[in-house]
């Protein structure tokens, strides 16, 4: 994998005499995409990659397309705001006729490896993982990313171990299509191990509505990122308990908020 630093940082490391001193008080549940990992230079060279698909099957058939390719903050924009990928398909020149055929080549390269590889690990994700740990939270992942994808980055990055457990999908196009109703199913499971009792000590932790719309059907706290795939403004309409910028900000949220408690 390309893009993630060594984890080799003594300020972010953590040891079990560290968190010994700690007494758990909470259950992060945080989703992968977004919070953790940066796709924003996937999914934009993900289209890029269709339109240049589709000019060629264009001429192939003697037709000749005049493009208007987004630069990527105008692309990013457009996800951010939940613009459908129909529309931004359409704003690029697509004609009608060609757009079921390049959101099919969109969803069809999107997961594969030199795509993936263009994935990097969100700044101060380290940090803000370990802190959490010393404190002695059981942090678990709950993703509509494929479940072999996301061992493989926490293996090469080293940040496995910080983590209790993971839930993920075995759909390689779950994540890209994000099903609320799946988040839900997959927290639900989650939570049935990790914390069936006091929810008010539990946070969902991501940066769509998929995530905002799962924690709230468990009647869990829930913090909205906006570092992600979703603005603060569409984040807004669907009410989390809070929205923050990054994970970075989150965690010291939530310590916060535990600190307040156990006063």
């Amino acid at each position: 994998m390309k893009g993630y630093p060594a984890f080799d940082s003594p300020r972010q490391k953590w040891s079990s005499q560290q968190a010994s001193g700690y007494k758990s008080t909470m259950t992060v549940f945080c989703d992968f995409d977004g919070p953790i990992v940066d796709v924003s230079q996937r999914y934009y060279s993900t289209y890029r990659q269709g339109l240049k698909t589709i000019e060629a099957i264009a001429q192939s058939q003697g037709d000749r397309l005049d493009l208007v390719r987004l630069t990527q903050g105008q692309f990013w924009e457009m996800k951010r705001d939940r613009i459908a990928d129909r529309e931004i398909a359409s704003q690029s020149g697509l004609p009608e006729q060609y757009i079921p055929v390049f959101l099919r080549q969109v969803q069809e390269i999107v997961n594969q490896p030199n795509l993936l590889e263009q994935d990097t690990l969100q700044p101060g994700v380290r940090w803000a993982l370990s802190r959490l740990h010393s404190r002695g939270a059981k942090l678990v992942l709950v993703t509509l990313r494929h479940q072999s994808q996301v061992k493989e980055i926490l293996h090469n990055t080293g940040l496995a171990k910080l983590f209790a457990d993971i839930y993920g999908t075995r759909d390689r196009h779950a994540a890209y299509q994000n099903y609320a109703q799946l988040k839900t199913d997959l927290l639900a499971e989650a939570v049935a191990k990790y914390s069936q009792s006091d929810l008010s000590r539990c946070w969902m932790v991501g940066d769509t509505e998929a995530d905002i719309l799962a924690g709230q059907a468990l009647k869990i706290p829930t913090i909205g990122l906006t570092c992600g795939i979703r603005s603060a403004w569409y984040l807004q309409q669907f009410h989390p308990d809070k929205i923050q910028a990054d994970l970075l900000s989150a965690v010291q949220s939530m310590i916060g908020c535990a600190e307040l408690v156990s006063a």
